[in-house]
């Protein structure tokens, strides 16, 4: 090709890469313009006078200008800084080789065991479709007595366990870890404290992570990291599921997860509702929590789901919202950690939607009989206290009395044995015969 149509060929063309600049800036969002955008489109922000570099996510666009929710903080950064389209868009790397790792939610390891490849997946997926979800009818044991004989979950069930601060998420997280049936599991840790991660592994797994991933974005991490830190984990549990594996997903908690909404939605200037929260952040459950679930032809995500009760409120819209997309709640009593319970499962407030269909009739029977039990053991309690009841008088709650040990201690397990589901079966056929 001679020179001069080579030269007349290559200035027809607009070969420069096409950039925008910052116009203003706030404590949680970067304004910009110049880029034709669309949202939730990934862009680059690099400062003109230190180089330093920030990813961010198109959030709201109001005429020529964009408004940039940034995955880092916005220290260092001023009018004037270039932003650039990010072609990668929002995915990240899966493979096998996250087995054993601790990463954050790009997969980037932070446990100093060297880089992670894998082929790229969004982190925004549709959930499975409707008549694409295969029956829940098997059970899925998670090594914990009080759960597998009295709250039996299925293998696609997604759960969530309720409680306040401080009566024991973290330790039932790590004995279901750790006694569950499924051959990966995937933890996610998002809004919690920096702190509890090395605690979590070692004092909860027992330092055992071989067929588990742990995807962490802690407190001081940014609102838009915790976000979708909960939506790059679900994306590596759907990852093993598309093999045909059974997985344990396993997050807490769901409302740190919200609280990251709620701080990206009001900087953005969505109305605040109950407690705060704008109507993105109750929008946001559903489309997280319905990946989890069973896909036919393909493997299973059983998901557990923390949510934390402010001053043990389970009227907290977080808490509401969430009971009413779950397939079960496990809700954890502040009383019975008073008095030495462990895990401190409610059995009467705690329910499995789905353990009617996956259970034998001679397991539901002695599942009914013993909550007609402990209940009547509740409701009566003041008077066997005191000495006001003349035994006799009513030979159910004879019986309730004579099984109140052995009841006990079947609700009570160390955090650190495992109890099979045949165990815990046979043991509750023996207490309630």
């Amino acid at each position: 090709m001679p020179l001069n149509s080579l030269k007349d060929k290559l200035a027809s063309k607009n070969y420069s890469v096409r950039f925008g600049e910052v116009v203003k800036i706030n404590a949680t969002v970067i304004i910009a313009k110049g880029l034709n955008v669309s949202i939730s489109d990934m862009v680059k922000i690099i400062s003109n006078e230190t180089a330093q570099e920030t990813i961010g996510m198109v959030t709201e666009i109001d005429g020529s200008e964009f408004y940039i929710t940034p995955f880092s903080f916005v220290e260092g950064f001023r009018a004037g800084d270039k932003v650039f389209l990010d072609s990668t868009g929002l995915n990240i790397p899966v493979s096998d080789a996250l087995l054993g790792r601790v990463v954050d939610p790009f997969m980037q390891p932070i446990d100093g065991k060297g880089a992670i490849n894998g082929r790229m997946t969004p982190i925004i997926k549709p959930p499975i479709a409707a008549m694409k979800r295969g029956m829940i009818d098997e059970v899925f044991g998670v090594g914990v007595k009080s759960i597998d004989g009295l709250l039996t979950c299925g293998k696609g069930q997604k759960l969530g366990i309720f409680a306040g601060s401080g009566v024991g998420k973290s330790t039932l997280m790590g004995m279901i870890v750790r006694g569950c049936d499924a051959p990966i599991k995937v933890v996610a840790l998002i809004g919690e404290r920096g702190r509890e991660v090395p605690e979590f592994i070692e004092k909860n797994l027992g330092g055992d992570l071989p067929n588990t991933v742990i995807v962490v974005a802690t407190s001081d991490d940014s609102p838009l990291m915790r976000k979708y830190g909960a939506f790059a984990a679900m994306s590596v549990a759907e990852y093993f599921k598309d093999q045909g594996r059974d997985v344990l997903f396993i997050m807490d908690s769901v409302t740190r997860f919200a609280m990251a909404q709620r701080e990206i939605g009001l900087a953005l200037g969505e109305p605040p509702t109950s407690k705060g929260y704008p109507p993105s952040s109750l929008t946001l459950l559903p489309q997280l929590m319905e990946r989890a679930g069973k896909e036919e032809g393909k493997g299973s995500i059983t998901a557990f789901f923390t949510v934390l009760n402010e001053g043990d409120d389970m009227s907290d819209p977080i808490a509401d919202q969430s009971r009413s997309i779950l397939d079960g709640h496990i809700v954890l009593s502040r009383e019975m950690t008073d008095f030495g319970i462990y895990p401190p499962v409610h059995i009467l407030n705690s329910a499995s939607r789905v353990m009617h269909d996956i259970i034998s009739q001679e397991h539901l029977k002695a599942v009914m009989k013993f909550r007609r039990l402990y209940t009547l053991l509740k409701e009566n309690e003041t008077l066997i206290r005191i000495g006001a009841y003349t035994k006799g008088t009513d030979p159910e709650l004879d019986e309730a009395i004579e099984k109140k040990d052995a009841m006990q201690r079947f609700i009570s397990q160390g955090a650190m044995f495992k109890v099979s589901f045949d165990e815990a079966f046979s043991e509750l056929l023996e207490i309630m015969q």
